[in-house]
């Protein structure tokens, strides 16, 4: 599984990563542990999942954290993750 990380501020994109995760674990431990790592490259606190954030995902394997993901001020506008291979 390969996900992308984009940080977005002012409609540009400041910085990315993408996580590769080839373990036979669960979907699910593999996107929570992605986001983890790209916090931590990032040096974001993880952000919460909202209701609509989880929603938005199921559906699209892709979604965005907002402000109000995130317990701490941040200077960007959404991080976005993105599955691009599973």
């Amino acid at each position: 599984m390969r996900i992308w990380f984009k940080l977005f501020k002012d409609s540009h994109l400041l910085q990315d990563t993408v996580i590769t995760d080839e373990s036979d674990d669960t979907r699910t431990h593999k996107i929570f542990r992605a986001l983890e790592q790209a916090c931590y490259e990032f040096d974001l606190s993880k952000p919460l999942w909202l209701d609509a954030t989880a929603a938005e995902f199921k559906h699209h394997a892709k979604a965005r954290f907002y402000q109000d993901n995130f317990m701490e001020q941040i200077d960007f506008d959404f991080l976005e993750i993105h599955v691009i291979e599973e």
